[in-house]
């Protein structure tokens, strides 16, 4: 009989490979008010662990773009050229019209809505990235319809 090349295997070879983290948690969004303010209600703030009524953030976007695409919110100390929130019904806002229409945003015309990500700023300080998109109606229902079917 022939010497076969053999492939053996070993015991960690054989132990079930565990599923990449079930589905990563959803990322907290807020929108655009059509008078350009923007929205965080109080869930996304307590998600990202931000205090709105002692919070300032130096507020900017991506350096040489002509539309404003996201808004990057960096913590800052001291309070001259920052931004803070005001409250507003169950959330907070922070008024940016001017800004977002300067930056090419049609928030008056359309329903944008905010994905609320973080960024190092540098080594010490943890940025937000605000990605604006618009909001994408429901696709309409297309399955086989139920109940009764109506009289003709």
């Amino acid at each position: 009989m022939k010497l076969k090349a053999i492939k053996f295997f070993s015991p960690e070879e054989n132990v079930p490979e565990l599923k990449a983290a079930a589905k990563a948690a959803p990322l907290p969004t807020g929108y655009i008010s059509n008078s350009g303010k923007l929205v965080f209600p109080a869930a996304a703030l307590r998600e990202l662990g931000i205090d709105p009524e002692s919070a300032n953030f130096k507020i900017g976007t991506q350096e040489g773009k002509r539309k404003i695409k996201s808004v990057y919110l960096v913590p800052a100390t001291n309070s001259d050229q920052t931004f803070s929130f005001e409250k507003s019904g169950r959330g907070h806002v922070i008024p940016l019209a001017i800004i977002l229409k300067k930056g090419g945003v049609d928030f008056e015309n359309q329903k944008l809505i905010f994905k609320i990500s973080t960024f190092d700023f540098d080594q010490s300080t943890k940025g937000f990235e605000l990605a604006i998109e618009t909001e994408v109606p429901k696709p309409e229902y297309t399955g086989k319809p139920r109940g009764r079917k109506p009289r003709q």
